[in-house]
């Protein structure tokens, strides 16, 4: 290699070795680059010549396919260097078996299939396979393991279905001796509340809460837990919503278990006036749930031998044939203005919460004029319970539904909410509710699935004003991942899903959380064998 510099140092010529002339000429002005660099800008330019021959003669040695020198560099540089595009070694015809379908039928019968990946390369090393052979054998051992795992996944929704939608024993019996109590024991019927205590019930100065329940005992905790922690018990007022065959059990408990200082009225749907008369919207919307509920005939067991059916799907279905869409508890919250016509504002609880704080600060929450106070579940540490948006609850692809809604917007819970009655008798929120689940059943259900939180989240659209996520913690009821520390320092935990605190099935590390407001010395809880650790 040859380097001639013109005498103005305004040029420079590079002869290479094996007489091919390329030129880099480098315009120096004067006075502005040195020597130096100079210097290494040349010996720089004479690496990369001898780099670019080198790569380019051992392509050649190798017999490699045709390519320019900077195409052969970028096949040593892979991948995606100039021009070169990393290739995959995994052969094609594995991917052409492994995308066809396999029928389920194919696999009846069959006993040569690997059952453990154990077996399969035990079978792979002692025989002698092709590509071909390998996918056609991964394919069957895994869509038959995925069959298993699908049938397994539907059995679980089910025996939970089946343990959810039981009454235990232990309730019953509870219930049962309750009701023998209220009929034999004047004790048991005196009037809740006391006579000289019945106009707190519509006193605005007090703190209401309403909880409607048909569960004596998850009432009772709901009841032991909110008056334990409050800093003002006497100024609790508690109004207890349950049907006719539950009025006698719990009013017996409730007046067998006084919770003084706190205010406690127990009463049937059948007392309330607006109740008593004409048309109720709130058993319209019983009728609707039962005549959809006609839809799957057959019962939990139709429905789990669908064999196209995912199995989340089947467990929404399994959900639908469960007590809580039948019983007007669920649909009672929808017509708090009309039970309540005195009350301006009230917390509203369901009967799988335990309160582990005062909740009389909720009352000093400015709502802005909104009318429901509730905790948004689309943010939080817990991405499993705290990322719900409109979309994991309203089907998007309806028109309807797509018009009127963002799929992105945040859910809330229901579980513990702040109403202002003053605000919502201005707004038509129960009508719109009713009009939503009417045209989800003209539809077919292609709205939502079966529920009150779908039409609510519809219903109070626009009406929600957003609380701090300590008031409300959730899923505590159908995931177990929730850490006992965690749970202990929330305001109000809720057992939301079937795995409820009084079931068998219960996570056994949160039960004591709702567990320890049962007074395990009651002759009615030792008398009925009610578990209280």
């Amino acid at each position: 290699m040859q380097l001639l510099i013109s005498p103005s140092l305004r040029h420079v010529t590079v002869l290479p070795g094996n007489g091919v002339r390329e030129f880099i000429k480098v315009k120096v002005r004067a006075r502005r680059v040195s020597y130096r660099m100079l210097f290494y800008s040349l010996l720089f330019f004479t690496f990369l010549l001898r780099f670019v021959f080198l790569v380019s003669t051992a392509d050649t040695i190798d017999a490699e396919t045709k390519c320019s020198s900077l195409g052969c560099l970028g096949k040593r540089l892979r991948p995606g260097i100039l021009g070169r595009r990393l290739e995959s070694a995994v052969p094609e015809v594995i991917y052409q078996v492994l995308e066809q379908p396999l029928g389920n039928d194919e696999l009846k019968g069959r006993d040569d299939i690997p059952q453990t990946l154990e077996e399969f390369m035990d079978e792979v090393k002692n025989s002698i396979f092709d590509a071909k052979a390998f996918a056609l054998k991964l394919r069957e051992m895994v869509t038959l393991l995925e069959q298993r795992t699908r049938n397994a996944k539907i059995q679980e929704y089910l025996y939970r279905h089946v343990a959810s939608s039981s009454i235990p024993k232990q309730l019953l019996c509870l219930a049962l001796r309750l009701a023998h109590e209220h009929s034999t024991n004047a004790a048991a019927r005196r009037q809740l509340p006391l006579p000289e205590l019945v106009p707190a019930l519509v006193d605005n100065s007090y703190f209401h809460f309403v909880l409607a329940s048909d569960n004596v005992l998850a009432a009772s905790v709901v009841a032991n837990s909110l008056v334990q922690n409050a800093l003002r018990p006497e100024k609790f007022v508690l109004h207890i919503i349950t049907d006719r065959k539950t009025y006698s059990p719990m009013q017996a408990w409730f007046s067998l278990h006084p919770l003084s200082p706190a205010i406690i009225e127990v009463k049937a749907l059948h007392h309330f006036d607006w109740f008593a008369k004409g048309k109720v919207p709130v058993l319209e919307a019983m009728e609707k749930d039962l005549r959809v509920r006609s839809r799957f005939r057959g019962g939990s067991s139709a429905i789990v031998e669908s064999n196209t059916d995912k199995p989340h799907i089947i467990a929404a279905k399994l959900q639908t044939l469960g007590p809580k869409y039948n019983s007007v508890m669920n649909h009672i919250r929808i017509h708090l203005p009309e039970l309540f016509p005195s009350l301006n504002k009230v917390v509203f609880l369901d009967d799988d919460i335990v309160v582990q704080t005062d909740l009389s600060p909720l009352w000093d929450i400015d709502m802005n004029g909104k009318v429901n106070g509730a905790v948004e579940t689309c943010r939080g540490q817990d991405k499993f319970v705290m990322s719900k948006r409109l979309k994991n609850y309203l089907n998007f692809s309806h028109p309807l539904i797509a018009k009127n809604f963002n799929p992105n917007e945040c859910a809330w819970a229901y579980g513990m909410n702040i109403f202002d009655l003053e605000a919502w008798r201005k707004t038509n929120i129960s009508i719109t509710y009713h009009h939503w689940v009417e045209e989800n059943l003209k539809s077919g259900l292609s709205l939502w699935q079966l529920g009150t939180l779908p039409p609510g989240l519809i219903a109070f659209h626009g009406h929600v004003h957003v609380i701090d996520p300590f008031w409300h913690m959730l899923g505590l009821g159908y995931q177990e991942t929730t850490s006992l520390a965690d749970a202990e320092t929330a305001g109000v935990i809720h057992f939301n899903g079937r795995a409820k605190p009084w079931l068998d099935i219960a996570f056994p590390q949160l039960r004591p959380l709702w567990a320890k407001y049962i007074d395990s010395s009651d002759k009615f809880i030792t008398g009925c064998h009610i578990r209280t650790s």
